[in-house]
Formats: structure tokens, sequence, C-alpha cells
């Protein structure tokens, strides 16, 4: 990553299914940091519908850490930036970038917009 761009405040959250031994499942959150390149998907879009409006909100996140939109037994990653949650809906394979690189397409989870 070029250190012009690489923003480091960023973190996600990975949910860690464990069963105990009575059959139980528990989720415990794990917070990690991430390293990334952040930039604004298609940006606030004002969604509106029979029962109301919301703010709509995306953003794609260029970086090597292995983030998840979820898949069976698991739930997406949620990552944190710029005062923000979003959670992952999509990760695309980027390696024509260099080994290992992904993008993630992230949705805001406040209805709101989140933070101005």
């Amino acid at each position: 990553f070029d250190q012009m761009f690489m923003d480091t405040s960023g973190t996600y959250t990975r949910n860690a299914q464990s069963v105990s031994a009575n059959g139980r499942a528990t989720i415990a959150p794990v917070t990690l940091p991430l390293y990334a390149v952040y930039t604004n998907k298609d940006g606030s879009l004002l969604m509106r519908g029979a029962d109301g409006e919301h703010i709509r909100d995306s953003i794609a996140v260029h970086t090597q850490t292995k983030l998840t939109a979820g898949q069976t037994g698991d739930t997406a990653d949620i990552v944190h930036w710029a005062g923000a949650e979003y959670t992952v809906t999509n990760v695309a394979n980027y390696s024509t970038y260099g080994a290992g690189f992904v993008m993630a397409t992230c949705e805001i989870l406040d209805l709101d917009g989140g933070a101005a």
C-alpha cells in the first residue's frame, strides 16, 4: 500500500462462534485492526418507499485482510471507519493488483446515513 492512501484508523469485527460442552452456541465478537484504502462506493443515496425514507451509504475497502460477507455458519464482518459502521456485503478478488488483495463493498448499518 502507498502510505499516502492507506488508512490505519479502521477496524473490523468478526463474530467468533463456539459450541460449549452442553451444545449451546456462543458468539464472541473480536475486533481487529484494518489497514486499507477506503473509497466512496455509491455515495449517500436517499431511498424512498411507501413506509418512509432512509439514507443508504456505501464504501469500498481495498485491503489484504480476508474480509467476509458471511457464509454458512458465519456472519458478515462489520467495518468501523470514520465514525460509522458498515456491514461487508461483497468481497471481490483483486489479486491482479498484488497477491492477496481484495475489494470489499460495505453498506452502512445506520439507516440515517451515519456520521455527518
